[in-house]
């Protein structure tokens, strides 16, 4: 645990007892705060109060009396589509509203930081899609290669869940927007921006809302380096906007689609090769083609950010390299499930929106495609362009026939659940196809999340061998 300081003796409120709302009440504990926590589901506060924290309602008359800060779990609307209770509470009182992220920076900023030889590194990494991947795969790199490294944030343990870090070593966060929207403090070393691509528009007014909460990554504090995707609009001017100069190398600009050239530095990947070009100069190359943890363009774009944050810590191309060679992926992320009678089996439950669908659809040329579950606004519409590989498709949920009625001739079929639809398309499929399983939608209409619908797919797969 990383105690959380600043505030000894002070009353501070926490709102949402989740993983990182628990975390950061035993943080605040352990700096000498005196927390007063809240949920609005009965089983967390029976949690917490199985602890010995405190229970008080932020949101009733006199709920922030004495308080000196309301720190909010990520998922708890702060102003779209329309406050919390407790945040309006704390616009009245006057009392400043963070979050455990902003509330982690704060702390990392302490005068202790002056004590190490080396201080620790800290990268943050944000985006629509793959960003989960790419941290993971930053903090696999620099394992790899013996540095010291811890992974948190949206991905794995609650950021004060982490151990105190030591004398050179990194700590890699995930960061969706809902953990940077509120955050007060946010001083990365090293930031990273991927892609962006229409998603919880709803929680942030908009898709100009929904960018400008992932750029606070980089405005607020000002990283050391920035690691930048350029290949779409946002992170083109993004990128533009943190350089004072065309060789201004604190930023590495990343690209999976086109050639950067210019006097600055970039990693790029054409066609499964990564180059490294530095000053007008390619300086390091490797083939990714044959990595089996990273197929497809999207996984090219996560190894091209991985590869300029590991150079940027100081890791040679040999080790980087080493370290992508033994990147297993993520679960639920074009997880590779199983190969039967020359038929691949991929689960790639997390593409919840069309994006990330597209592209898992563009990694496998003879795709059996598994799609479906609570869909978004504009169903599967966006994905005309990318269905080209797709031999046939196999709805299951809520919007099973929405998507049928979006595709149109194209081979389909309704098959309602992930069971039927894996016995179906294991019985139609021929050696190299590849059935996948990107939802292009929510996991809610069936499954609590799209961990428990990959779990399902996995399952329903593993059947198959049973037979």
């Amino acid at each position: 645990m990383i105690p959380a300081t600043g505030y000894a003796g002070a009353r501070i409120a926490v709102l949402g007892l989740g993983r990182s709302g628990l975390a950061v009440a035993r943080a605040l504990r352990a700096g000498g705060a005196d927390p007063h926590c809240w949920d609005d589901g009965a089983e967390a506060r029976a949690r917490a109060a199985a602890e010995g924290l405190a229970l008080a309602d932020p949101a009733r008359p006199g709920g922030l009396e004495g308080i000196a800060r309301l720190i909010v779990s990520p998922g708890i609307p702060h102003l779209y589509p329309q406050p919390h209770p407790a945040i309006r509470a704390a616009w009245a009182a006057q009392v400043p509203v963070d979050n455990d992220i902003g509330l982690f920076f704060a702390t990392l900023g302490g005068a202790g930081w002056a004590d190490f030889d080396r201080p620790p590194r800290v990268v943050a990494v944000t985006g629509s899609n793959g960003k989960s991947t790419t941290a993971a795969l930053i903090d696999h790199v620099l394992r790899s290669a013996g540095r010291d490294s811890q992974l948190a944030g949206n991905i794995g343990r609650g950021v004060f869940d982490l151990d105190p870090p030591g004398d050179g070593s990194a700590i890699v966060l995930e960061l969706s927007s809902y953990q940077i929207d509120l955050a007060r403090a946010l001083t990365p070393d090293i930031a990273v921006f991927l892609n962006l691509s229409p998603d919880h528009l709803d929680r942030h007014g908009g898709f100009g809302g929904y960018f400008a909460a992932k750029r606070r990554l980089f405005a607020e504090g000002g990283p050391d380096r920035a690691v930048i995707g350029v290949d779409e609009d946002a992170g083109a001017y993004l990128a533009n906007q943190m350089a004072e100069a065309a060789e201004d190398l604190r930023l590495i600009r990343i690209s999976a689609r086109q050639k950067l050239g210019g006097p600055g530095w970039s990693v790029t990947v054409r066609k499964g090769f990564l180059a490294e070009t530095r000053q007008g100069k390619q300086i390091a190359s490797l083939d990714l083609r044959p990595v089996p943890g990273l197929p497809g363009a999207h996984n090219h774009q996560n190894a091209a950010a991985a590869w300029g944050v590991a150079r940027a810590l100081g890791l040679s191309p040999k080790a980087i390299a080493a370290g992508l060679q033994s990147f297993a992926g993520l679960p639920h992320r074009s997880q590779p499930v199983a190969e039967i009678h020359g038929v691949r089996f991929v689960n790639d439950s997390k593409a919840t929106n069309v994006e990330s669908a597209a592209q898992a659809l563009r990694a496998f040329p003879r795709i059996r495609w598994i799609a479906g579950g609570l869909g978004k606004e504009g169903g599967i519409a966006g994905l005309a362009s990318d269905l080209g590989g797709v031999v046939k498709a196999y709805l299951i949920g809520h919007s099973a026939r929405e998507f049928a009625l979006q595709l149109g001739p194209r081979p389909h079929e309704i098959c309602g659940d992930i069971g039927t639809a894996v016995t179906r398309a294991a019985a139609e499929a021929e050696p190299g196809d590849t059935v996948l399983l990107a939802p292009a939608a929510a996991s809610f209409d069936q499954f609590p999340d799209f961990e428990a619908r990959g779990a399902a797919f996995i399952a329903a797969v593993r059947a198959l061998t049973a037979v």
